[in-house]
């Protein structure tokens, strides 16, 4: 079975926006941006990681939260997806916004043109790799060790593989918000459908998946 490159649970507004300008520490996502806006839809599920309380949507919604761990063996995330900061690394002692259990459980592969030493936080390990997209690809696969690897962002990263050819499935969570400023994956999902079939499945949440398959 060959090994896929999968985007799962990534969220854009009804503008294609999936995230803002003059990413901080205090707002990873970005001036004008509320996540919770864009993730709404996920964290209602029952399956939804982070919850503390009872109960939790069930249905689509629910499934595609449930399904975001199902066979990955590795991700592939851009430096700013890690952290906010740039250039040269200053502080070796911050790890990343996800704190000591990271939600990955598996190798992570941060894309930077200023590496760093491994570490590991629970069973997620960060590796820092200078490389193309399909050289960082060809590390991810021989990490995951037979499984399927996740490409989780953040917007510039994805539209790097997108346009080396390299994604096989991409689910699209569009919010029926509008943002009207910051970093664009599409115009249309449109652009898209020279390389990949897909369908358009709304939610009662409001949201609207786009799920693509290579053509």
């Amino acid at each position: 079975m060959a090994q896929l490159l999968k985007v799962q649970n990534f969220n854009v507004s009804s503008d294609g926006i999936g995230a803002g300008e003059d990413q901080s520490l205090e707002r990873p996502f970005g001036r004008a941006i509320d996540p919770a806006k864009l993730f709404a839809w996920a964290g209602a599920t029952a399956s939804w990681p982070n919850r503390t309380d009872p109960g939790g949507s069930r249905g689509l919604d629910d499934y595609l939260t449930r399904d975001f761990t199902h066979n990955i063996g590795a991700e592939i995330m851009g430096r700013n997806k890690f952290g906010p900061q740039r250039g040269p690394w200053r502080d070796h002692e911050w790890r990343g916004w996800w704190g000591d259990e990271p939600p990955f459980h598996t190798p992570v592969f941060v894309m930077t043109h200023h590496t760093r030493p491994s570490f590991t936080l629970s069973d997620t390990t960060f590796h820092f790799v200078d490389g193309d997209p399909a050289t960082v690809l060809e590390q991810a696969r021989e990490a995951a060790q037979g499984k399927d690897v996740r490409l989780g962002g953040g917007v510039t990263t994805i539209r790097q593989f997108l346009d080396a050819d390299l994604v096989d499935t991409l689910h699209v969570a569009v919010s029926p918000v509008k943002l009207g400023s910051g970093l664009r994956l599409w115009d249309s999902p449109d652009e898209l459908l020279d390389r990949f079939h897909l369908d358009v499945v709304p939610s009662p949440s409001g949201v609207t998946h786009h799920l693509f398959w290579r053509r």
